[in-house]
């Protein structure tokens, strides 16, 4: 049996057949089943991104105000999972959403049906509970009482308000719902192939989403946007973070918020936080934050031709809203949740176990065994 030679960490290999993301890295397009990600930013709410993900067509009203009761109807928490949070106040974030979202599946009555409709209920409810976990954590290991959802708020309003206790002005809103949008898939990215690895193995949904999270996780991956706004705040000033920049050059560490695996120009999604960083931080006063980043931007570009990815003007974006640092890649969770039900239930669709070869780089056969008294 012939093998295929690959590129360290797979890269440039195609996995796998997927109908839900398109990438074209060179040219600098990012599309959610044949909607460009220019287009989704300007005109989807994130809910309309969550149901085009899920089935492949925009929804109807009737359809966008069944997922949105669907969301409403599951927000709530189980109580041992409550009592989880309770007793972790001090864990990282991250741990325990990982940790709670496995344990969804103690209290589902249809964690074993692999059926097509519960694989969709519970697909919903991962995105409505992963959404609380997070915001209730947030409160709750600051003294505070966990919130209620207003099933008079969209997805993005809601968990603004539920984590800071104030309901979001419409520029608030909109900047995080758009956000929430960009980050909701990327193709084959490490914690999406992580889920669909084990979806493959005919896992429940509650595992295979484990999975992302745990690859989430890795500061490879998640993690770049509380990196970029530590930065930030640490030198305060444009000129310093300038210096700063200039500094990690000369000591040859990376960036954090610049370059991609996949793009070789912008990053699509890059063009849209830009412009709501800095529209947000006009708007809440953090205006410095923006002119920060822009500076730091023109410096990088400029100096080393990378493009800001992602997570570069999200970090201004999200501390505008005031949402905790070290809640950021559990953010990034809560988006992402949309991607990874799509694609593990596009795996379930059509499922063949994940087993790929290895290039092996050892001794391959004919090793002489010796003795222990002899070794």
């Amino acid at each position: 049996m012939s093998t295929t030679t690959s590129g360290a960490g797979l890269e440039g290999v195609v996995a796998g057949e997927s109908e839900i993301c398109y990438i074209d890295g060179y040219e600098g397009i990012l599309s959610y089943r044949g909607y460009n990600i220019h287009t989704l930013a300007q005109h989807a709410t994130f809910e309309e991104t969550i149901w085009l993900l899920w089935k492949g067509t925009l929804p109807t009203k009737a359809e966008l105000a069944s997922l949105a009761a669907g969301l409403n109807a599951t927000y709530a928490l189980p109580t041992q999972i409550t009592d989880f949070l309770k007793a972790n106040l001090t864990a990282s974030p991250m741990d325990v959403l990982r940790t709670a979202v496995s344990m969804l599946s103690l209290s589902d009555p249809e964690a074993k049906d692999m059926s097509p409709e519960a694989n969709q209920r519970k697909a919903t409810k991962l995105m409505a509970q992963t959404s609380t976990i997070v915001s209730s954590f947030g409160r709750l290991r600051t003294g505070q009482d966990a919130l209620d959802p207003d099933p008079a708020l969209s997805f993005a309003a809601n968990f603004l308000y539920c984590l800071t206790g104030k309901k979001p002005d419409a520029v608030m809103t909109h900047v995080f719902d758009v956000a929430l949008t960009l980050h909701a898939d990327h193709e084959l990215n490490a914690s999406t192939f992580a889920a669909r690895v084990t979806a493959a193995t005919l896992s429940d949904i509650y595992s295979a989403v484990t999975s992302g999270i745990g690859a989430l996780k890795g500061p490879l991956h998640g993690g770049a946007n509380e990196e970029v706004i530590r930065m930030l705040l640490q030198v305060g000033t444009s000129e310093k973070a300038v210096e700063k920049v200039h500094e990690m050059f000369a000591n040859k560490v990376k960036i954090p918020g610049f370059g991609h695996r996949v793009y070789r120009t912008e990053d699509p999604r890059a063009t849209h936080l830009r412009r709501m960083s800095e529209e947000l931080g006009k708007s809440t006063g953090q205006e410095d934050l923006y002119l920060m980043s822009s500076r730091v931007e023109e410096t990088v570009k400029g100096e080393k031709k990378l493009n800001p990815n992602v997570d570069f003007y999200s970090a201004s974006a999200y501390y505008s809203l005031g949402i905790p640092i070290d809640l950021y890649t559990p953010i990034f969770a809560v988006s992402r949740m949309a991607g990874w039900t799509a694609h593990v239930l596009e795996q379930y669709h059509n499922n063949r176990l994940i087993r790929p070869r290895a290039e092996y780089k050892g001794n391959p056969d004919g090793m002489q065994w010796l003795e222990l008294n002899d070794r």
